[in-house]
């Protein structure tokens, strides 16, 4: 037990220092994860490290699932759902189709319903690969939305081919009008589940008298409950955790208080931080595993077709994602649609974002061993091992290609006629404006005899003449000037400040929770600033 805690700790501190790599050459951390780990595992003497696919989906995926529903904009969801939606669904199943009928076609021995397993679990891409890239590169936001909008159900949808399939091959037989009605009702319970579990922990949020540390573990406990519960009663516990997150996060700003909301953010940055550098490191580390049970004579074969099988995905994706812009402008004649007029660029761009991620790789270690009969679960060691290949080579070729492929088709914002910065500077002279008129319509007679009211209100003109200065095209290089010399200023005050602080914590006179109090005000209000002047820097 303790060898395996060391082992799992090590494993951490790699990760770090991996992820450190991969900013310091600038390349996205999933691809520098998986090809360490891939790397790492060929240290002669070193212990095998296995995934148990049970560990990926009741450990792993409800969490992730739940933050990025939390991340999710609603109104951005809502807009693009069609799309969403398609890609989530439609473009799933004709990929699992695809592939099943490619794999039939070129592997000896494979059937369809073999097909249809292998694409069950290569069609899902990876949003966090994705979104971890395109971090680093100016991408526009409707880009950003639709991939992580799509891996929200994605893998829903993919997990319930992968169910129907593996139940074809293992019981021999395939209905599919009893396929197709499972489908809507697995998805559409889970949705039931979700939801219902949602309503529960709203409210205990709202009505009971929780604390902060209270409401962090109780956002830990949700994702679970509602992914237990959907598949204790065979409902997709993806969906569940997906459609209870979203109507949790859409209620946030009611349910909780402000510091619930700031350690919880705190908290799942950090949690989803390790969960992602721990399963993308394990998919690199699990290759020798695959290897040895392939055996070395089947390894060129399967190198074969997991390179053609690989294409095959990529294309299916590209002709799937340019399909959906023409799509779009016919139907867009008689329906209205977010975008008349998507265009070939941000759709190829969109296309080439499918990398496959952990899932794939949890699903294809989850088919049985066994068939009913007792005769080994036919072809497994090869769809391990085509998975691993398409896993590799999308999120290491695509992945590194990606920010170039942005750059080549220079496409820029296609959703918002004002930029990031013109809206913040906007909303903040609103939000100015209004204070104002709030304290000299509600609270002119407090003014003459509360200093610190006075204080406020210079403060707020201060911060609104400043905002109308910069809000002129003319003075803008000039404001952005005073921000970065104020922002240094600032930084200087507030380590002065922590170091008299810190004087003070020698003297026996003062208490040092008095001392971290006024430490922890520093702290946030740095933290203010910085946001305060994100969108001007």
């Amino acid at each position: 037990m303790s060898e395996q805690i060391i082992l799992y700790i090590s494993l951490i501190v790699i990760i770090l220092f991996l992820v450190m790599l991969a900013q310091r050459i600038r390349v996205s951390y999933p691809i520098v994860l998986v090809l360490g780990g891939l790397a790492i595992s060929f240290i002669p003497g070193l212990p095998t490290i296995s995934i148990d696919p049970q560990l990926i989906f009741l450990i792993f995926l409800p969490p992730l699932l739940y933050d990025a529903a939390w991340q999710t904009s609603w109104k951005d969801f809502y807009k693009w759902r069609r799309v969403i939606g398609s890609f989530a669904f439609i473009v799933v199943i004709l990929t699992s189709c695809v592939i099943a009928y490619v794999s039939n076609s070129i592997i000896p021995g494979f059937t369809l319903p073999l097909g249809f397993l292998l694409g069950g679990i290569i069609s899902p891409p990876d949003a966090v690969a994705a979104t971890s890239i395109l971090k680093d590169v100016k991408v526009t936001k409707r880009l950003v939305t639709i991939l992580e909008g799509e891996s929200l159900l994605n893998d829903a949808s993919s997990l319930i081919v992968f169910r129907f399939a593996v139940a074809a091959v293992v019981s021999g037989t395939f209905v599919l009008q009893e396929a197709i009605s499972s489908f809507f009702v697995v998805i559409i319970m889970g949705v039931v589940v979700g939801l219902t579990i949602a309503l529960i922990f709203y409210a205990i949020h709202r009505w009971l008298p929780t604390t902060p540390s209270i409401d962090t573990i109780l956002t830990f406990v949700a994702p679970y409950a509602m992914y237990i519960a959907a598949e204790e009663f065979h409902f997709s516990g993806v969906i569940a955790v997906v459609s209870g997150g979203l109507f949790l996060s859409y209620h946030s700003h009611t349910i909780m208080g402000h510091l619930s909301r700031i350690q919880g953010v705190n908290v799942w940055s950090t949690v989803g931080f390790v969960l992602n550098g721990i399963v993308f490191m394990l998919i690199g580390l699990e290759l020798p595993v695959i290897v040895k049970e392939m055996g070395p004579d089947a390894l060129p074969d399967a190198i074969k077709y997991g390179l053609i099988i690989s294409l095959v995905v990529i294309l299916t994706r590209l002709a799937s994602a340019i399909g959906a812009s023409l799509f779009t402008v016919v139907v867009s004649r008689y329906i209205r649609t977010a975008d008349s007029r998507p265009g070939l660029r941000a759709p190829f761009m969109f296309g080439w974002a499918g990398m496959r991620g952990v899932v794939s790789l949890a699903s294809a270690l989850s088919i049985p061993l066994l068939l009913t009969n007792g005769q080994p679960f036919p072809q497994r060691n090869m769809i391990l091992f085509i998975t691993f290949v398409v896993i590799l080579v999308t999120l290491v070729f695509q992945g590194l290609t990606l920010p170039l492929v942005i750059k080549w088709m220079d496409v820029g914002e296609l959703d918002y006629e004002i930029s990031a910065q013109d809206q913040d500077i906007k909303i903040r002279r609103k939000l100015a404006e209004e204070s104002l008129l709030l304290i000299n319509e509600r609270h002119a007679d407090e003014l003459p005899k509360n200093e610190l009211l006075q204080s406020l209100k210079t403060k707020i003109e201060s911060d609104l003449g400043f905002l109308e200065h910069v809000s002129h095209p003319e003075t803008t290089n000039e404001g952005y000037d005073y921000i970065k010399e104020f922002q240094h200023i600032t930084k200087e005050l507030l380590d002065h400040k922590r170091a008299v602080l810190n004087k003070f914590n020698k003297k026996e006179t003062f208490e040092e929770e008095v001392i971290r109090q006024h430490l922890a005000q520093l702290d946030l209000e740095e933290e203010k600033i910085r946001q305060q002047f994100l969108h001007m820097e």
